[in-house]
């Protein structure tokens, strides 16, 4: 029996607004210290970006996330401030 390689893989752009709010996610390990948890919400920060999604105070309460060492709101507060400054590209 043999196995077939992997698929490949392609990344973002560097300048994509995918990878700059999953960079953004990424930053936040401190508070967020479950991987996927991270990733849930680096998805739905996209979709939020985009103009599809709930804010980042709702997703905050939606998305179940494990928080540690700032509370939920404070959290809320320190997404809405990064994301801001992610603009989608027109």
């Amino acid at each position: 029996m043999t196995t077939l390689p992997p698929p490949g893989t392609n990344f973002f752009p560097d300048d994509s607004i995918e990878k700059r709010v999953y960079n953004f996610v990424d930053e936040l390990k401190e508070f967020l210290p479950i991987p996927n948890d991270r990733n849930r919400l680096g998805f739905a920060l996209v979709k939020y970006v985009k103009g599809e999604g709930d804010a980042p105070e709702i997703l905050v309460k939606t998305q179940k996330l494990k928080i540690e060492n700032i509370t939920p709101e404070e959290l809320a507060k320190k997404i809405s401030s990064g994301v801001s400054q992610i603009k989608p590209e027109e």
